[in-house]
């Protein structure tokens, strides 16, 4: 944004290179929405470090314009206000756009601007074998592998609430943001709303849990192949008010008028992965090759640290993912799918009430009860990470959580809500000083020559690249998305 909380109407600056093939750096929905991605890496010290390098590099060039330092949005402006982030002139390039443009006239462009942290997680190859052994498994390891992952899914979606709770950092929202459209919301001060008990109002109906598609998506998580043909079904079913959706002046407002435009436009919290060869169908390459790994969505941008997440959150949701692969995971019906739902939109609005109530196999259990026994189960996993990393970091991990869960306080979302009153400033003007905080800390650490010089060099070399895939075009725009949702109806042909 820029240095008066606005969101920047500049474009991507030239320095970061194409956002198309940066591997580092490219743009979400909107051209101001920086995604900044680290490489594959079995250390939680390189990970971190290597986002801490791309936040500098990020600000060597930045100027008079800083990173905004939580999950809900700066000011926003009017909708037609909201850039979309362009990726040029390339088939790929417009499906990226007009994808984004899809979204915008489906949702708005305003809850676009919302953003998070998606953590991606991944067993070795030697883990699964291992575990398959100890499991007697006679399938094969894709098979396995597969099946395993949706098992861990199934847990993870049942026990998502706490994380929600545990590391929910957005419980208020600038007035800005919610002009316009019907909440709930409470007046917190004339700048801001919130909830009294919430944690992460992102999670909730404010932020990328659609109503259209909570009303007609069901995508099972009971196996690869439900999962795959239930996310297909639904890029193949034209929505009754987006299908022949025309827009003045506009060619292309969207690649389909179905209910999902692609396998990205499926909003959850975790979903299965598989990076696919060029060129090829993800949900094709899914089912072929099997899941490959996974991607936590539900994670807010923690405003007190300055990349938004630190180790200890990391090593949690570590033993919590091999946690939830290890429990009984029964087959999801109706009335648990229906659960799942509510004990997150009730943890969203009222995660900090006293004697909560959440549903567990159809009894009300109250949250920090199920808090405390999830957190006992996981101390035992916690130590046998830690043993194999001869370290103690695991299991303090968890105990860092007890204290949140023994006293609502100790949470994030009950921080900022306690900074925001002893200070007596609404949501914009706290994050917009942990922003300032933020961009002070990595500009005192500018990265050395050879860094620089690194990510100039990866720079250069996107702009090559996308230059490249421009040159090699050889369907019109039309044909390309015709061929494109050819794949998804007619799969392998």
């Amino acid at each position: 944004m820029d240095l008066e909380g606005g969101l920047a109407q500049t474009p991507h600056p030239d320095y970061l290179g194409s956002k198309l093939c940066h591997p580092m750096i490219t743009t979400d929905f909107s051209e101001a929405q920086l995604e900044l991605i680290t490489p594959v890496s079995s250390s939680v010290e390189k990970s971190l470090s290597s986002l801490h390098r791309i936040h500098r590099f990020v600000y060597s060039g930045l100027q008079d314009e800083l990173l905004w330092s939580a999950s809900m949005p700066c000011v926003v402006p009017d909708n037609d206000q909201i850039p979309l982030a362009r990726y040029g002139s390339s088939n790929l390039g417009k499906l990226k756009t007009t994808y984004r443009n899809g979204l915008g006239h489906r949702y708005g462009r305003a809850m676009q601007t919302i953003c998070a942290i998606h953590y991606n997680f991944s067993f070795s190859d030697e883990f699964w074998l291992t575990l398959a052994d100890l499991e007697n498994s006679q399938v094969s390891l894709k098979d396995y592998r597969s099946s395993r992952y949706f098992d861990l899914m199934r847990n993870f979606r049942r026990y998502s609430w706490l994380l929600v709770y545990l590391f929910g950092a957005s419980p208020a929202v600038c007035n800005s943001f919610i002009t316009g459209i019907d909440h709930k919301l409470q007046k917190f001060d004339d700048g801001s709303a919130y909830l009294p008990s919430a944690t992460s109002l992102r999670n909730g109906n404010l932020g990328y849990q659609s109503d259209a598609q909570s009303g007609l998506l069901d995508i099972c998580y009971n196996g690869l192949d439900d999962y795959v043909d239930t996310l297909r079904q639904a890029i193949c079913t034209p929505h009754p008010e987006h299908h022949g959706l025309r827009i003045k002046g506009d060619t292309h407002p969207q690649v389909n008028g179905n209910i999902l435009q692609s396998e990205a436009e499926f909003y959850t919290t975790i979903r299965a992965k598989r990076v696919p060869p060029k060129g090829e169908n993800f949900l094709s390459c899914l089912s072929e090759q099997g899941v490959e790994y996974l991607e936590v969505r539900l994670l807010d941008i923690n405003p007190y640290l300055p990349l938004g997440i630190d180790a200890v959150e990391i090593r949690f949701l570590d033993t919590f993912l091999l946690y939830c692969l290890l429990q009984d995971s029964p087959s999801h019906d109706d009335s648990m799918c229906m659960a799942v739902s509510q004990n997150v939109m009730k943890t969203v609005d009222q995660g900090r009430l006293d004697n909560l109530l959440l549903q567990d196999n159809g009894k009300d259990k109250p949250l920090r009860q199920w808090g405390r026994e999830i957190l006992s189960g996981m101390r035992p996993i916690a130590e046998a990470l830690d043993k194999a990393s001869s370290s103690r970091e695991h299991s303090q991990s968890v105990a860092a959580q007890d204290a949140k869960v023994e006293d609502p306080g100790n949470t994030p979302s009950a921080r900022i809500l306690d900074d925001m009153r002893g200070q007596n400033i609404p949501f914009f003007r706290f994050a917009m000083n942990q922003a300032m905080n933020h961009r002070q800390s990595f500009l005192a650490e500018p990265l050395n020559r050879q860094e620089q010089d690194e990510f100039i060099t990866m720079s250069e070399q996107s702009v090559q690249d996308q230059l490249a895939i421009e040159n090699t075009d050889s369907l019109s725009f039309d044909e390309y998305l015709a061929a494109l949702q050819k794949e998804y109806e007619q799969p392998g042909i």
